[in-house]
């Protein structure tokens, strides 16, 4: 799949880009009509212990599926996000066929 990374307030390290592509990659064995996604790691400039936020947006034919989550590591926000995603694309797998 083609995962286009934007990093916001901070350089982003090869190991969270690899990181990135993995989890992505398992989108497709959700829902196989991925086209792209988009994927934003945006970094809060706050005291708060849970100031980074994963973005992603998942591009199908016809709509757009962005979820969008918050954690202590950009690690763990990805997971959450990436965890929500999985729901949205199996339930639209089953909405688009559901007599099969």
């Amino acid at each position: 799949m083609d995962v286009n990374m934007q990093s916001v307030n901070f350089n982003v390290q090869p190991q969270l880009v690899q990181f990135v592509q993995r989890r992505m990659d398992k989108m497709e064995t959700f829902y196989d009509r991925v086209i792209y996604s988009d994927v934003y790691l945006k970094l809060l400039n706050t005291s708060a212990k849970e100031n980074k936020i994963a973005e992603l947006k998942v591009h199908v034919p016809g709509d757009e599926l962005v979820v969008k989550k918050q954690g202590k590591s950009f690690e763990e926000a990805i997971d959450k996000a990436a965890d929500s995603l999985q729901r949205l694309l199996t339930k639209r797998k089953r909405k688009i066929r559901p007599y099969v």
